[in-house]
């Protein structure tokens, strides 16, 4: 059971396929928003399923209509510490892109936002439902990309890309992110997790050995050489946008429906 709520169900599911373990993101009554216990629970099932010689892949997609709706910023939710929080994410990570030898799939089935993309961008491997849409998120609250994705994001698109999608701050769709190149396929809604499923199952069946080390290989490109260290200073210069003036008038500004009046500080 859940420690944010005894009686509630777990926040990550864990079904075993085959040599294919699908994780699911199981808090849709909050858009499955990343709570720390939310990450946490992913940080030990991928290091559970990379430890289990039978498992091959690793999938990773949402319950509900929503992938994730990036941070849980709920108000009067208990706050871990900032170093708590940070350590967390590195181990995130660098738990899906360093230390896991085994390919992890993002199946984005919803809505992917802020952190919620960053998770998914931290995959090897990403389909989307043909309803699934895409926002940075960060820069609308006055702040900065965490997660890895300043560093994954131009990885995957290239630098114009990644500039022009986090700061123009507008939602896209699954074939806008498939053209841009932020995604790898697009599957209708109606046979989303089904097809899903199936892709995760079919990349299983590649020889163990095979995939291991094309990913070891792959992941060397443009890998940072502390990676841990860029993931910390990201998320330090998040805090540091969200506590400024002009990151809590965009907040206001958002909850006020209005446009924001930044001062530059």
């Amino acid at each position: 059971m859940s420690a944010e709520n005894p009686l509630s169900e777990p926040v990550l599911l864990e079904e075993t396929r085959g040599n294919t373990r699908i994780l699911r993101l199981n808090r849709a009554d909050k858009k499955n928003a990343m709570s720390g216990e939310l990450t946490e629970a992913i940080v030990c099932a991928i290091d559970k399923a990379s430890n289990e010689p039978s498992i091959r892949v690793i999938g990773i997609t949402g319950n509900g209509d929503t992938f994730c709706a990036g941070a849980d910023l709920s108000p009067g939710k208990r706050r871990d510490s900032a170093e708590d929080t940070i350590e967390r994410v590195v181990q995130l990570v660098t738990g899906i892109k360093v230390h896991c030898e085994k390919p992890v799939i993002a199946g984005i089935n919803g809505l992917a936002i802020g952190a919620g993309l960053s998770l998914a961008m931290c995959c090897d491997m990403r389909m989307a439902s043909s309803t699934a849409t895409f926002h940075p998120g960060y820069a609308r609250v006055g702040t900065s990309p965490d997660c890895g994705l300043t560093w994954t994001l131009p990885q995957t698109v290239g630098h114009e890309q990644a500039m022009r999608f986090l700061l123009e701050v507008e939602f896209i769709d699954a074939q806008k992110a498939l053209a841009m190149g932020m995604i790898g396929s697009v599957s209708p809604a109606e046979n989303f997790d089904e097809a899903f499923v199936a892709y995760c199952e079919k990349i299983a069946q590649i020889a163990p050995l095979a995939a291991t080390q094309t990913k070891a290989q792959i992941s060397q490109v443009g890998l940072p050489d502390d990676l841990a260290a860029v993931v910390r200073n990201e998320l330090r210069l998040t805090g540091k946008g969200l506590a400024s003036r002009d990151g809590k008038e965009a907040r206001k500004a958002i909850f006020e429906k209005r446009s924001p009046q930044f001062g530059g500080d």
